[in-house]
């Protein structure tokens, strides 16, 4: 009976002495991505609420994806901008507006200006550049956010690759990889806008960040809000589905 007890506190001590599978930075940065965009594919709902000193702005849209190649995301709300889209197809962006019944090439140049008058810009909405390829990642020492233990990872840009951001820094809390903060800084070094994340919630049984806030840190008392009304993982939905002409159509 001795012999058997020293056996098994000796198997237990041998498993815990074995170390834990230690993570690179760029797996961790693809597993929070996953969290909002899916391994395969997803739909989404999504409120974005722009807000200003002296005025406030709700929109609402649709998104559709299909890795990181594939995007198409439509605005619902309201009128005066209903039906607008953008489509992502490998590194190809149009913007659909009726209000001129124009389809619009974003030439690289344009990644980096404002969506739809917010604190996004057209790269952040649709990720053109990819924080996976288009970055080299290294970790920092680990952090604090909102009481959980997180990683920090900075992103600098490989010299080849169309970015926006001269260098990001983002915060992956160790438990559920889900990114809860993020800093972007321009090629000078300056920091420019701060991404927060917060109301932790179960969606299509995983658990994830639902509201998103945007700041802009030289601009006082403006913030754009992105926050998740619905999403599904793993949809039926092919590469057909984005096209340019779909766009014209989508509802």
């Amino acid at each position: 009976m001795k012999t058997m007890i020293l056996s098994l506190v000796l198997v237990i001590t041998m498993v815990a002495a074995v170390p834990q599978q230690t993570l690179t930075p760029k797996e961790i940065i693809k597993k929070a991505e996953a969290k909002t965009r899916g391994i395969n594919s997803s739909y989404s709902e999504m409120t974005i609420t722009t807000v200003r000193k002296k005025w406030s702005r709700e929109m609402s849209m649709k998104s559709w994806s299909m890795g990181d190649d594939f995007s198409l995301m439509v605005i619902t709300k309201p009128t005066k901008e209903k039906g607008a889209a953008t489509l992502k197809r490998h590194k190809e962006v149009w913007s659909w507006m009726p209000s001129i019944e124009r389809i619009i090439k974003l030439p690289p140049s344009m990644m980096g200006q404002s969506w739809m008058g917010t604190d996004l810009t057209n790269d952040d909405l649709v990720k053109e550049s990819s924080t996976i390829t288009d970055y080299t990642h290294k970790l920092l020492k680990d952090t604090t956010i909102q009481g959980k233990l997180c990683y920090h990872i900075e992103l600098i840009p490989k010299e080849d690759a169309a970015v926006v951001w001269g260098r990001i820094t983002s915060c992956i809390d160790k438990t559920d990889f889900i990114q809860l903060r993020s800093e972007m800084y321009d090629e000078d070094g300056y920091l420019i806008n701060v991404m927060s994340s917060s109301d932790i919630k179960i969606m299509d049984g995983v658990k994830m960040a639902t509201k998103m806030e945007f700041v802009p840190v030289e601009k006082e008392g403006q913030k754009t809000v992105m926050q998740f009304d619905s999403l599904k993982f793993d949809i039926d939905v092919k590469e057909s589905f984005f096209t340019t002409q779909n766009m014209k159509r989508i509802r």
